[in-house]
């Protein structure tokens, strides 16, 4: 055992004097520089020393020797905390649970994320360009062993002169997370400001509640009043859908403030193949109600296929085209921010009228930009395809090119979109 260790151990057990038994240990006299620690450590129980009476503090301990006695230490209530991290795995084969004493070290943790993208779009009332650096802060807070609070802060710097999102919050700073997660019983709960995103049919942030049970076959619920939209009034296709009132304001957006949105669904694995079912009722413009039944597995090494039906029913009475569409996907492997050099591609091809979507992420997070009467007509239909690969760890750089034109019209666009993600 090193003389630091040693040292280090016995301060933790508040080790300041040397009135202790008689030495156990004939390999340390009095006077030996470690002489009171051992002693120390010795008569707490924490270290035992030989069978032939010898501490013997000049051979190599193990991993597991030495795992024993921080679990030791930590059981007399030592502060050990940053040993107990590095021998977590050991403890862990040990049966000692290291959890509540990260927890109590490191209440609040914070880590980050920093994207820089540009984007690219040519199609009808869509061209130019936009760029843009997202910083966020993760704020993670240990209530009790239960339950944690959840909180991010995010700003977007410009380095483009057009935004097609419709404000420039260069110098905002804002706190668009705050909710917090745990159990009641056996039910997942999170409750407060957070995404609410089923990638395919809605990507909004929200006002409300997620519930969820099970494992392998999973139950869930979502309840929520949309707090944000990419689709908001100003925007190119609002004169498509909303009338003016007497002022000349246009009255609403297909998911706006305020807008209310359930989920609920089944989500199972079996075997290889993951499986789910999806009811969204949304209160909103088009009072829209969506079925979405998905299937994806592994057809081989790393490669997956994945396939998507939706059926949309709405009260809106623009509405009068098709009201099912289908979305078919491929992808192989895929960049893992703790492995670098690892990368992946992808590619989907969808056809979807109006009624089978509220705001998926490729609208929400900004991939494609759609021409009005693309949205406003019957939808769209066409491919999006993309690759990743980690640069080095935690620093993931992406391409994609989205290509998409009208169902019912003559429209089209293409969006190229590239980004770098640095987490910390």
């Amino acid at each position: 055992m090193k003389k630091s260790l040693v040292l280090a151990m016995a301060m933790a057990l508040g080790v300041t004097a040397s009135a202790y038994a008689a030495n156990p240990f004939s390999d340390v006299p009095a006077g030996h520089w470690a002489y009171d620690a051992v002693n120390k450590l010795a008569a707490e129980g924490v270290v035992d020393g030989y069978p032939d009476g010898t501490y013997g503090g000049d051979k190599l301990m193990t991993r597991y020797e030495m795992a024993q006695i921080v679990a030791k230490a930590m059981a007399k209530g030592a502060n050990v905390d940053k040993l107990a991290a590095e021998f977590a795995d050991e403890l862990d084969s040990l049966g000692v649970r290291v959890a509540n004493l990260e927890k109590k070290s490191d209440n609040v943790k914070i880590t980050g994320q920093i994207r820089a993208s540009y984007r690219s779009a040519d199609g009808e009332g869509v061209r130019g360009n936009e760029g843009y650096l997202r910083t966020r802060l993760f704020l993670n807070g240990q209530i009790n062993e239960d339950w944690t609070y959840v909180g991010r802060l995010e700003n977007r710097q410009y380095y483009t002169d057009q935004t097609w999102s419709g404000h420039d919050n260069d110098d905002e700073i804002d706190l668009n997370w705050a909710y917090v997660q745990g159990r009641v019983g056996g039910v997942k709960v999170e409750a407060g400001r957070q995404d609410f995103v089923m990638a395919d049919v809605v990507d909004n942030r929200g006002d409300g509640v997620k519930l969820s049970y099970g494992d392998k076959v999973k139950v869930l619920g979502w309840a929520y009043k949309a707090s944000s939209s990419s689709w908001t009034n100003g925007s190119v296709w609002d004169e498509y859908f909303f009338p003016e009132d007497a002022e000349g304001n246009l009255t609403g957006t297909l998911t706006e403030d305020g807008d209310r949105v359930y989920v609920a669904g089944v989500e199972a694995k079996i075997g290889a193949v993951n499986a789910l079912v999806h009811y969204y009722n949304a209160d909103n413009v088009r009072d829209n109600q969506i079925w979405e039944a998905s299937v994806s597995g592994e057809i081989a090494k790393d490669l997956t296929l994945k396939g998507s039906y939706f059926y949309g029913d709405s009260d809106f009475s623009y509405l009068d085209g098709d009201d099912s569409g289908y979305l078919v996907g491929l992808s192989y492997r895929g960049a893992k921010a703790s492995q670098p050099g690892s990368w992946g591609v992808y590619a989907n091809y969808s056809d979807r009228p109006l009624s089978t979507f509220l705001e998926p992420t490729m609208f929400a997070g900004g991939y494609g930009i759609f021409p009005a009467d693309m949205i406003s007509g019957d939808g769209y239909q066409g491919f999006d395809a993309g690759a990743n690969v980690t640069l080095a760890k935690d620093i993931i750089a992406g391409v994609k090119y989205v290509g998409v034109e009208s169902r019912e019209g003559d429209t089209d666009t293409q969006t190229l979109w590239s980004e770098v993600i640095f987490t910390f």
